[in-house]
């Protein structure tokens, strides 16, 4: 890069303004060649040039009716209208944002480990635009190429909210890390929010997916059938043979696979919306137990009480556990009256992991709330029974169970001393 062009570049950043879109004169663009540019070209990928190098960008747009999975695009709409017309205070809430300020990202790197030896080769995203969803696909010729790269892709970022798949532990720190060592030549990293819809679906759906990759959840929850996918491991060899040869087959498959990913993150943020606010009509029991037990957990006693209580009729084991959470949440709010007989109700019940946790509850409230050490004496009993029964060891929860024994026996033997001498009326 020539020192004039360096000097050019600095100044935005010395007159304190933001970097300004550069505009490269067709005499320089000239100068580079691209292989195989007829070829990108018939799959809606243009080269973008700066300072006699170049990256390359993808561009296709979606109208809002199409289909993908279970979803129209526009149903992403109503998911957002859904978290504005009724604040909750959740991780995924949209809540304050507009459907155009999200933004769906997610990269392809050369390894899925993290430092400066990963590389990021493709950076893609989707937002709304419009009538349309308008997704973008910045992709690395060659290892030298990360300022055109960089440049091309924050010059025109405009977004307040990412939404990816397992994109805090890795995407986005890997940004981070490339971005630093051009940070002097390209626009710096904006601030943002971050929904993580990993997290979200590992809550909602670990108890029937044995792997929560995310093309899992497509085919198992949204409906998604991928053809002819080139599976995410090979990317980076595929890479490699593309910067060796230059030909775009192989890149054009792991292109269509980021495609895929992008649209497919639309889809899920829409249906944990409607999972999580209660339209899904195809949600199943455990499904809203997962939802009910995940607001309990932030604190949002009156949603979680609403989607719980709908499941506590029967004794199956859903209802078994959405009658433990409501028990837990009422305990909190240190409501005995309503927390010990839903502790009651699950200790009586034949499931031994749940009634052995819901005995030592029921036990610690008679024992330090209500003070009828000979009911807690009875339910703690009943909880070392459950262990000694238990072909699975469970020291440690014997031993406590067995010092609680020993408390309350002494604290019971003592209030039936002090019952038996103490006067009485009859006495005076």
């Amino acid at each position: 890069m020539s020192l004039k062009n360096k000097l050019n570049r600095l100044k935005p950043h010395i007159s304190g303004g933001e970097v300004e879109k550069r505009t490269i004169p067709p005499s320089e663009s000239a100068r580079t060649e691209i292989p195989f540019l007829p070829k990108w070209e018939s799959e809606k990928v243009s080269p973008y040039f700066l300072d006699q190098d170049y990256c390359l960008i993808r561009e296709v747009k979606y109208p809002l009716s199409q289909k993908h999975g279970h979803y129209h695009f526009h149903d992403f709409l109503k998911a957002v209208d859904i978290w504005n017309k009724q604040p909750i205070n959740h991780p995924l809430s949209a809540e304050g944002h507009s459907a155009e300020e999200l933004f769906f990202f997610d990269t392809e790197t050369t390894g899925l480990g993290g430092g400066v030896g990963n590389t990021i080769f493709l950076l893609g995203y989707a937002s709304v635009i419009g009538e349309n969803l308008v997704l973008r696909q910045h992709i690395l010729p060659h290892p030298g190429a990360e300022v055109p790269l960089y440049q091309s892709f924050l010059e025109n970022v405009n977004y307040k909210t990412l939404v990816t798949y397992n994109g805090k532990s890795f995407d986005w720190p890997q940004v981070k890390t490339r971005h630093t060592l051009v940070r002097d030549h390209v626009p710096k990293l904006p601030a943002f929010g971050h929904f993580d819809l990993f997290h979200a679906a590992r809550r909602l759906w670990k108890h029937k997916l044995d792997r929560l990759k995310l093309a899992d959840v497509e085919k198992d929850v949204l409906g998604i059938e991928r053809q002819d996918d080139i599976p995410g491991f090979l990317a980076p060899m595929i890479y490699f043979d593309f910067i060796e040869s230059k030909q775009p087959d192989g890149m054009l498959g792991i292109i269509k696979h980021n495609e895929i990913d992008i649209l497919s993150l639309v889809t899920l943020y829409t249906h944990l919306t409607f999972q999580l606010c209660g339209i899904d009509n195809n949600q199943t029991r455990k499904e809203s137990f997962e939802v009910g037990r995940w607001y309990a957990a932030l604190g949002e006693r009156d949603e979680a009480a609403k989607v719980l209580t709908k499941l506590v009729e029967g004794s199956d084991f859903t209802s078994l556990q959405a009658k433990l959470t409501l028990a837990y949440q009422s305990k909190k709010e240190q409501n005995w009256e309503m927390s010990l007989p839903l502790f009651i109700e699950v200790a009586d019940t034949e499931n031994p992991i749940l009634s052995l946790e819901a005995c030592i509850e029921a036990a610690k409230i008679y024992e330090h709330k209500i003070k009828d050490y000979k009911i807690a004496l009875d339910y703690c009993l009943r909880a070392l029974e459950i262990v000694r029964n238990n072909n699975t060891p469970m020291q440690k929860v014997q031993q406590q169970l067995e010092k609680r024994l020993n408390r309350l026996e002494g604290k019971f033997a003592k209030f039936t001393r002090y019952n038996q001498y103490s006067p009485t009326l009859d006495c005076l």
